[in-house]
């Protein structure tokens, strides 16, 4: 990626993260990243096309700072699953200028999507890979789990994630207790999925 389209998609970001996608004018995005309107639209051609390369950049940068596991949530070899798992979860409550930045642009354009479809697809597959990832370290801790549970139980701590995140974001839980309550749920999903294990047994 060239510097300035990436100067041009960590604009988007901050200007989404800041003004909602709404908000997200072109002649505001080229003055955030030291650019021309002219260099945007010859990058990313219209204001769907920003959108959309910026909610890629959003989620690999989601990647990069959790550390993810590779694209399937399968943890590297001698890696404890179980850490991993929280580890990727818990690194999205980082009080850093990046996450709160990335969480909250995240936000703005899920939150976009309820009253305008152009971007639900991406926004879909973003989650669906995210969820799977999750799924994959669960299948990782309970192996004997049935792949449905396992699927479930990803999406309801992808959901709790969101939603602790929105509050923790808009100052409504304290960062410290958001990771608790995320680290409690973590252990309640595997607790259930290793007694779906016992019942099978």
């Amino acid at each position: 990626m060239s510097d300035r389209r990436r100067a041009i998609l960590e604009g988007a970001a901050r200007v989404i993260a800041r003004r909602g996608v709404r908000g997200l004018r072109v002649g505001e995005l080229a003055a955030e990243a030291g650019v021309s309107t002219a260099l945007i639209y010859y990058h990313f051609k219209d204001r769907t096309g920003i959108l959309r390369q910026a909610l890629a950049f959003i989620t690999d940068r989601a990647d990069r700072y959790t550390g993810a596991a590779d694209g399937a949530g399968v943890p590297p070899a001698g890696t404890d699953p179980r850490q991993l798992l929280e580890r990727i979860l818990l690194l999205e409550f980082q009080d850093l200028p990046e996450v709160r930045e990335n969480s909250t642009a995240w936000g703005e354009l899920r939150a976009h999507t309820i009253f305008d479809p152009e971007l639900r697809d991406e926004l879909s597959a973003a989650g669906a890979a995210w969820v799977e990832e999750v799924a994959g370290l669960l299948a990782a801790v309970c192996p004997a789990a049935a792949p449905a549970a396992v699927g479930s139980a990803a999406e309801r701590l992808t959901a709790l994630l969101e939603g602790l995140s929105s509050r923790w974001l808009s100052g409504l839980l304290p960062v410290g207790h958001a990771r608790d309550l995320m680290r409690g749920a973590v252990g309640v999903e595997i607790g259930r999925l290793g007694s779906l294990d016992a019942q099978i047994d």
